[in-house]
This record gives C-alpha cells, structure tokens and sequence, in this order.
C-alpha cells in the first residue's frame, strides 16, 4: 500500500510522536524485566522533571502512585509573569486523555447491551459520515476508538487550523464555540486516507464521533454520561468538563502556546479558550491526582467486565511506530529497558500531559507541561521512573 501523507495537527498528538519515535531505542537499556527498582524519593524522576525544565519547559506538575503509596511534585513556574510556581494539585486540560474516558463509557454500553462496538456509525449517526467518500455504513464503532476508521483529522485541515489553532487565527478565535459539526464539516471536506480496518492513523474526527455515539445511546449529554459513570463513582472530584467556559478552576496554572511557526522564540499566554472547541476529543479538565485514580481503576478492572477490558487492551500495530500498540483510545509502550506500559497522552495548545501504568495499573506516573513544546523530554521521565535508574543518561 502506497503510504498517504499524514496531515498535520498543530500541536496535537505531538507527545505522541516524541513518546513513540524514541521508547524503542531510548536512552535506558538495563535488561528486560517486569518492575524495576525504585527509591522511595523518586530522585531519578524528579531529577528528569527538573531537567524538563531546564530545557525549556515552563513548569510541569506530577503524581505516581506505587507500593511505597502517592509521591508527588511539580517544578518550574505555573505564571511566567508572576514567578508563581507549578502547583503539585494543578487542574490542567488533558486533551486526548479525553479519548479514554469516552472509550470506557461506551465499553459500559456495551457490556449493558446497548450497543455492539461492531455496529457501524451509520447505525448510530445516520447521514452524519458522508460525502467525499465517507461512508458510516462502512465503518464500526471498534474502529473508531482504535483509530483505524481512515477518517481524515479535522486538525489536519489548514483551513480549520489557520482559524483555530494557530496564530492569529487562535488568538482571535479562541473565546468563539464550535459545534461537533462545524468540525466534521472540516474532516469530510477530505477523502479517507484509507480503506476502513486496514491500518491505523490517529484521528481527532474519531472521538469527535464517539462522544456523538455516546450521546445517542445513552440519551443524554456525553459530559453527563461520563459524570455518572466514571468521576462521581471514583471521586474525581478535580474533573470536570468546561462546556463553553474559557477558564480553569483553582487550582491552575497558566498554559503556554508557540503559536508562530515562523517566530519560534514567539510565546503566547494560551489559557483561555472556549472548552467547546475541543468537545468530546480533549475538553475534559483534570489533575494528576485523578487521572492516576481513573486509570489505575480501568487497568485494575474497576470499571469494566474482563471482556470488555480485554477489548480495550487488543491492540493493532502502528505502522508509523514499529512496536507501538494501540488499543481501544489506550497505548501500550515498552521502553528501552523492556519495562511494558499502557499509557495515554494529549498534546494540544498549551498542554502535554501524559499517563502510563503497568499491566496492572499499581505504578502509575501523570505529569502535565504547560506547554505546548518540550515533549522530546517526556521519554526520560518515563525512563526515570519505569527503569533501572542506574541505567538511564542525563
């Protein structure tokens, strides 16, 4: 198959492929093993993070939870005009770590019977995929959350990115909402990039979708599903979802974007921005505190049946990243040192977070750059945490 140019995101998915084009042959090669030592201060992930920051990042806030219980730290500043620091309890938008908390609530679905992750999305959203080649009725639900649909990335549309993602178009764009359909409007105006179930490309277009499906079955808003079923059973009390608000609830920092490709020392103040532009695939505000509860409770089997759990974690390859896995909106990663992670990360203007377990979900990292630049760093924290330290390069 003749391989298609990708279109590009703008920031989006840029953790992604910092994480993906270097966990293969990073820095850390210690033998392979199922856990690796680690001391109780976590001074090799600290000493990643303060690095991190060195380099360029503003501040970064993180949170592991081990046998040893919850560590936590942040580094760097939250407010480059006031000097304020990066907070430990920072709420922060998690971009496509959205993406998961979708996937399981229609994983419940369909444990409850009321949908078949092989149904197509016409079944679900009739006439909605459509024109230019797209076609729902050729496409499942499955392939929507493992991102093998071929649908185009509404985030790949230079129109759509030149008024809402970067540069001006951000800066005098950024309090306006924009409905799902504005956004699919953008993706169909593009043929697939291939036939559905034949590879796998991520695609923002795919989410979108899903948190429409959601919002058929079950009848009611995809924020109030995910309400109901994941952060009020768990306690997430730092969640939320920002419908068309612009702000972040305290505590928070400031987020930073470089949103001139031809000024790249350029750096916006990007934290305002109307949560609707991103409803569904990354609007959803968390901390690092939660996000570690939320994961750790999906890979521990707290929220899904074993079967549905194990749909979740089949994966296909990803042919841009020989070795890396994907799952149902969950990667699965092994570093250098052939420690395996599940893991889940977003980048979009202003943010980088990322979360990554053992199969297990009982060592568990988060940590969140309010940056939207920087994500060649994140490898070494994994390295740090995940393997033998003794291994890793500074």
């Amino acid at each position: 198959m003749t391989r298609r140019k990708r279109p590009r995101a703008g920031v989006v998915g840029l953790a992604a492929v910092a994480i993906a084009a270097t966990a293969f042959t990073g820095p850390a090669r210690a033998a392979a093993r199922d856990t690796a030592p680690m001391t109780a201060d976590h001074q090799a992930t600290r000493a990643a993070i303060d690095a991190a920051v060195k380099a360029g990042v503003p501040g970064i806030t993180a949170e592991v939870r081990d046998a040893d219980g919850t560590w936590k730290y942040a580094a760097g500043v939250g407010d480059t005009k006031t000097g304020a620091p990066r907070g430990e309890n920072d709420r922060f938008r998690i971009s496509s770590n959205t993406d998961t908390f979708v996937a399981t609530v229609l994983l419940q679905m369909e444990a409850e019977k009321k949908l078949s992750l092989d149904d197509t999305v016409e079944h679900y959203l009739p006439g909605v995929v459509t024109g230019n080649g797209n076609d729902g009725s050729a496409i499942t639900v499955r392939q929507l959350l493992n991102h093998t649909s071929g649908l185009y990335d509404y985030l790949g549309d230079k129109q759509y990115v030149d008024t809402y993602v970067q540069g001006d178009g951000f800066l005098q764009h950024r309090y306006d909402t924009v409905t799902p359909g504005q956004r699919l409007k953008a993706a169909f105006s593009h043929a697939p990039m291939f036939k559905p179930g034949t590879e796998h490309w991520f695609s923002h277009t795919n989410d979108v979708l899903a948190a429409m499906i959601v919002e058929k079955v079950g009848g009611r808003s995809y924020e109030d599903e995910v309400r109901r079923r994941i952060i009020e059973p768990l306690g997430l009390k730092a969640t939320s979802s920002p419908g068309t608000s612009t702000g972040l609830p305290r505590p928070s920092s400031r987020a930073y974007g470089k949103l001139f490709g031809g000024q790249p020392d350029r750096i916006d103040d990007v934290t305002e921005v109307n949560g609707s532009q991103n409803w569904g695939d990354g609007d959803i505000i968390s901390s690092a505190d939660d996000l570690n509860r939320f994961y750790g409770a999906l890979l521990r089997g707290n929220l899904l049946p074993p079967q549905q759990l194990a749909e979740m974690k089949t994966t296909v390859d990803d042919p841009a990243f020989p070795g890396a896995t994907y799952g149902l909106d969950i990667g699965q990663l092994t570093l250098g040192c052939g420690t395996t992670l599940w893991y889940r990360d977003g980048g979009m203007i202003g943010w980088i977070t990322l979360t990554a377990a053992t199969e297990d979900g009982r060592h568990i990292l988060t940590f969140n750059y309010n940056s939207d630049w920087g994500a060649e760093t994140m490898i070494s924290v994994l390295n740090a945490e995940y393997c033998d330290t003794s291994a890793v390069a500074h």
